[in-house]
C-alpha cells in the first residue's frame, strides 16, 4: 500500500466518537472529545470526524485524528521556546483503563486545564478565504486597509493579525477589530496575544517553507494558567486550522491546498453548504480519500519522522 494514496479499506476503521468509561466526559467539539482528568488536567482525543462550514459530516475520515495529533505534537515541540503550551509531558494512555488504550493511542494529548481566552488569534500572510471576499469588495481584511492590486498568490509585506470572537457551538466565530479585542482582554493582554501569534506564525512559516509548504494563514487559541501566564492550547498548525499551500505550485501562480478542499469543492457542487441537510449527506469515497491524502501529505512533508516528539 502507498501510505499517501491508500484505498478506503486500507485506512481501517474510523473513530467517529470515543466512549471512555474511566473518565468523565466534559464536552464533544467538532473533532475532539474532552475528558476530565481530576481538576487540573484534561484528555483531548482527536476523533476522525470531518467538518466543513461549521457542520460535522456523517462520514468520518479514518486516521484523520492521528494525523492531527502527530502534527499538533510536532508543532508544540518545535515552538515551545516561543510560548508555553498546555502539554503535560505525560502519556495519554496512562490515565485510561487498559481496555480504552486503543481508543486514545496516537490520537490523544494529556493537557493542563487552562482558563481559555474568548478569542481566536488569526494570522494571515496571504489574502484568502473570507479575507479575499472582503478585500475584493472594500480593499480591507477584517477592517485593515491593504494595498490595492493584491492577488491570492501574492504574500503580504508583513503578516496581519485579525482576531475573532469565539462563538457558541454551531455558530460562526465573529471577526472583530483589535480595539474590540482590547475590550475583551484588556490592552496589555491583547497586545501580548497579537505579538505572540505573529511570532508563532513567522517561526512556523519559516520552517514550513524549508519543507516545501507555504502557510497562508492560521489560527491559534490561548488560555491562562494558574499564574496568569499566556499558554498555547487546543491544537496548532494542522490542516483543520491552517491553509497549507504547496510552495512549488504557488511559485507557478497556482494554489494547491493540503486541507479539506476536496470536501468544500464537493459540497459547493451540491449547493448544500451548511445546516442539517449537509450533515446527512453521504460522502463519495473519492472525497474521503482526497481529504486523507492531503492531510497525510502535509504531515509527511512537515513532520517527517516525528516519533521522537515529546507528548
Amino acid at each position: 500500500m502507498n501510505p499517501l494514496k491508500p484505498t478506503l479499506a486500507d485506512l481501517g476503521p474510523a473513530v467517529k466518537t470515543t466512549a471512555l468509561h474511566s473518565l468523565p466526559l466534559m464536552a464533544r467539539g467538532k473533532v475532539r472529545d474532552l475528558y476530565a482528568v481530576g481538576t487540573a488536567r484534561m484528555l483531548m482525543v482527536a476523533s476522525d470526524r470531518l467538518s466543513a462550514f461549521d457542520v460535522v459530516m456523517k462520514a468520518p475520515v479514518p486516521g484523520k485524528g492521528r494525523l492531527l495529533t502527530q502534527m499538533a505534537l510536532f508543532w508544540f515541540d518545535l515552538l515551545r521556546d516561543v510560548v508555553p503550551n498546555h502539554l503535560t509531558g505525560e502519556a495519554p494512555e496512562s490515565v485510561v483503563a487498559p481496555d480504552e488504550v486503543a481508543q486514545v493511542a496516537g490520537r490523544a494529548m494529556l493537557v493542563k486545564r487552562l482558563a481559555p481566552l474568548p478569542c481566536e488569534a488569526v494570522v494571515r500572510g496571504y489574502v484568502a478565504g473570507s479575507g479575499w471576499k472582503e478585500y475584493a469588495q472594500s480593499g480591507t481584511v477584517c477592517g485593515i486597509a491593504l494595498p490595492p492590486g493584491l492577488t491570492t498568490t501574492q504574500p503580504l509585506a508583513e503578516p496581519i493579525f485579525t482576531p475573532a470572537r469565539k462563538a457558541a457551538a454551531g455558530d460562526h466565530d465573529e471577526n472583530i477589530s483589535f480595539a474590540q479585542l482590547e475590550g475583551l482582554l484588556g490592552a496589555a493582554r491583547a497586545a501580548e496575544v497579537r505579538d505572540t501569534s505573529i511570532r508563532l506564525y513567522e517561526a512556523a512559516a519559516r520552517y514550513a517553507l524549508t519543507r516545501g509548504i507555504v502557510i497562508a494563514d492560521t489560527k491559534f487559541e490561548f488560555g491562562l494558567d494558574e499564574h496568569g501566564t499566556l499558554t498555547l492550547m487546543d491544537e496548532v498548525l494542522t490542516p483543520d486550522s491552517s491553509r497549507f499551500w504547496l510552495a512549488d505550485e504557488l511559485a507557478a501562480g497556482r494554489i494547491h491546498a493540503l486541507d479539506k478542499q476536496p470536501l468544500r469543492d464537493w459540497l459547493s457542487s451540491t449547493g448544500i453548504t451548511g445546516g442539517p441537510e449537509q450533515a446527512a449527506l453521504d460522502l463519495p469515497e473519492a472525497v474521503i480519500l482526497g481529504v486523507h491524502e492531503r492531510y497525510a501529505r502535509a504531515c509527511a512533508m512537515l513532520c517527517g519522522d516525528a516519533s521522537g516528539v515529546r507528548a
